[in-house]
């Protein structure tokens, strides 16, 4: 049983959850929670810690037993379940999934709320989405809460980073990917759009929506209507509005 804080094997752990760097460096990251654990394809996990009472609940899981005190110093929660995992990255070839006759895409630039990030992420796995391309700037999608806020559609769908948005955006149109923008100022209402078998969207900053130069390489603006006088929407709520506009036309 661990005992101690300092335990070698906690401090990574401990690394792997508070540092960016360390998770890309290691291609792990740390899940909490029993259902995450259930949730989490067996080939991925890399190591299973237990509290003491967890382990006395589930004797099936097979794990090291940490005391008490200290798991609950561990947890990254206010209520610790009693299992964390340390798991592998899943790992996707963006190259494949391009080549489809048909998808849907979502592109974020700079999107920085964690919360924003994973219900994005649990979204397009329900609406059917190919995969996500983030920029460097988007916030980390292994990151705890992040993570949490995914309820395992981090497993099922394929997520990349990119050092180059705009050549990934040429590369997508090379392959009839037709690319639409949300802007606030765009010219065409979302669901007034006739989209085609293979779309992106993409999302910008929760605060200042997309790059100039990004709003140019769109083949379309589209908009969501609003009264009011809200400035914008949720970044996670127009994402969500767009992809099941898609979903629905497809099924139609």
């Amino acid at each position: 049983m661990i005992t101690s804080y300092s335990n070698p094997k906690l401090k990574m752990v401990r690394e792997l959850m508070n540092r960016s760097r360390m998770r890309r460096k290691a291609g792990a990251f740390v899940i909490e929670g029993i259902r995450m654990f259930l949730e989490t394809p067996k080939e991925l996990i890399r190591e299973v810690y237990v509290s003491e009472s967890f382990h006395e609940k589930h004797p099936e899981i097979k794990g090291e037993t940490v005391s008490e005190p200290v798991f609950k110093k561990l947890s990254d929660t206010q209520n610790p379940q009693g299992i964390i995992a340390v798991v592998g990255m899943p790992e996707f070839k963006l190259k494949d999934l391009l080549r489809k006759k048909e998808g849907l895409y979502i592109i974020l630039e700079r999107l920085q709320d964690p919360g924003n990030l994973g219900t994005i992420v649990r979204t397009a796995e329900a609406a059917g989405a190919e995969c996500i391309i983030m920029d460097k700037d988007t916030a980390d999608l292994y990151s705890p809460k992040v993570v949490r806020s995914t309820m395992g559609s981090v497993y099922r769908v394929p997520c990349f980073y990119t050092e180059d948005l705009p050549g990934t955006v040429d590369e997508m149109k090379e392959k009839g990917i037709m690319i639409y923008a949300a802007d606030l100022k765009g010219d065409r209402f979302f669901h007034e759009e006739e989209y085609g078998r293979k779309t992106a969207f993409l999302i910008g900053n929760e605060g200042n929506g997309l790059k100039e130069e990004t709003l140019g390489m769109a083949d379309f603006r589209i908009k969501i209507p609003m009264k009011g006088k809200t400035e914008s929407l949720n970044a996670a709520v127009a994402a969500s509005l767009l992809m099941y506009a898609y979903m629905t036309q497809q099924m139609m």
